[in-house]
């Protein structure tokens, strides 16, 4: 695995990060020059080479350590925590994000039909050291800012061949679950965008299962199965991830917030808040405001 081919073309991405590069869809590069706090997020389908520096990061009682090499593939939406654990202006963290199409997985059914099914275990987080199989592709694929043309003319196919091959990799066990219309990974992800849609609204267990066509008992365990959390507690990542944008971005009131996101009580809001962020509220907004620059 050459990753340091590999440091030196997101290197110069990360860089020259210009309009040249638009033909490259999907495609970004992170770098960070100092570890972090923990962060929350909305992982979409994606999947996140390690190139430099280390990372952890969780969704219910899933945990994982990325270190160079490490690559994690997320197959349905998912809030996580994550926090950068080793990174320097010498030597900083640097991953290769690369947005999964989910139409072009489709579209690669009757081509992998026939492959051994994915293991029970599947997770839509997984992790693994990165398999030539794929990087190659994607290495290629980065190669590709060199010529907007290349990367106009070529980029197409070979996005097609990294999808393909992540698809057979150990960490594409879930992705391959989804190309099953009817498996427990495609309902689960008709709930989960119900969720997402409805994420004001009170939670019924007894819709997300009839969206999910399962029975509630069954939903309860399939959506953990795949989540590593319960239909519940992801809800409440959710609308905490989704508030604390609203407080630190477009600077709402803690009760603004909570009602935003469809808590009732601004108290119970901010008793969930602490335990998911650390935190209260109020306090993590000035301790970010306190970490800016010229603040």
């Amino acid at each position: 695995m050459n990753l340091i081919h590999l440091v030196k073309l997101a290197s110069q991405y990360h860089i020259d990060n210009s309009k040249s590069f638009q033909e490259l869809p999907g495609l970004s590069i992170y770098c960070r020059d100092a570890v972090s706090e923990v962060e929350s997020m909305i992982y979409e389908p994606v999947v996140c080479l390690i190139l430099q520096g280390s990372k952890v990061t969780s969704i219910g009682d899933q945990r994982v350590d990325l270190q160079p090499g490490d690559a994690l593939l997320v197959s349905h939406d998912l809030p996580v925590l994550s926090r950068i654990t080793k990174a320097s202006k010498q030597e900083p963290y640097i991953a290769v994000i690369l947005s999964l199409d989910l139409g072009l997985v489709r579209s690669l059914y009757d081509q992998v039909a026939d492959a051994n099914p994915p293991a029970a275990d599947a997770r839509s987080l997984s992790t693994s050291r990165a398999d030539p199989e794929w990087l190659a592709p994607l290495t290629r694929y980065i190669e590709l800012m060199r010529d907007p043309m290349d990367a106009k003319v070529l980029g197409p196919s070979i996005l097609r061949e990294i999808h393909y091959r992540l698809l057979l990799s150990p960490i594409g066990r879930m992705l391959r679950r989804l190309l099953i219309a009817d498996s427990h990974a495609s309902r689960i992800a008709k709930a989960i965008h119900m969720l997402r849609v409805e994420l004001r609204s009170p939670l019924r267990i007894s819709d997300l299962a009839s969206t999910a066509g399962m029975s509630p008992s069954s939903f309860h365990e399939h959506f953990k199965s795949v989540t590593g959390t319960t239909p519940l507690q992801y809800q409440k990542d959710l609308r905490l991830i989704e508030a604390r944008g609203m407080l630190l971005d477009q600077g709402q009131t803690v009760s603004e917030a909570a009602l935003s996101v469809g808590y009732e009580s601004p108290t119970h809001f901010s008793r969930d808040y602490s335990r998911k962020f650390g935190l209260p509220p109020s306090k993590d907004v000035r301790t970010k405001k306190e970490l800016l620059p010229n603040t």
